[in-house]
């Protein structure tokens, strides 16, 4: 399935807040959802960032599938991504939208 991105093994990611003015840009909506960076290590960034493209282009949503700290299921949609080369590997930088109110989350 190329419309989401999935978290196969090892801890839930951890998201950072963030209030940079070019991501809240990101965040058009009538309502208010927060923003977050998160960051992954991965085996091919570029071709997880190309499959973001893909969707984007269609003007469909992608999303970050992961298991939670309960082991419960969740995704949030990604609204941008980038790959990054660094000493240990790649690594996937995805900022992603989630409501302010955690029960609204799928």
């Amino acid at each position: 399935m190329d419309d989401k991105i999935t978290i196969i093994e090892g801890p839930p990611p951890v998201f950072e807040k963030i209030n940079d003015g070019w991501a809240l840009g990101l965040n058009e909506s009538p309502d208010y959802y927060g923003m977050a960076l998160t960051r992954l290590r991965t085996f091919n960034g570029p071709a997880l960032v190309e499959r973001c493209h893909r969707m984007w282009n269609q003007n469909e949503p992608i999303y970050l599938h992961y298991r939670n700290e309960m082991g419960l299921e969740q995704k949030v949609p990604i609204l941008a991504a980038r790959a990054s080369e660094v000493d240990e590997g790649q690594v996937l930088f995805l900022w992603i939208r989630y409501p302010e109110n955690p029960a609204d989350a799928e």
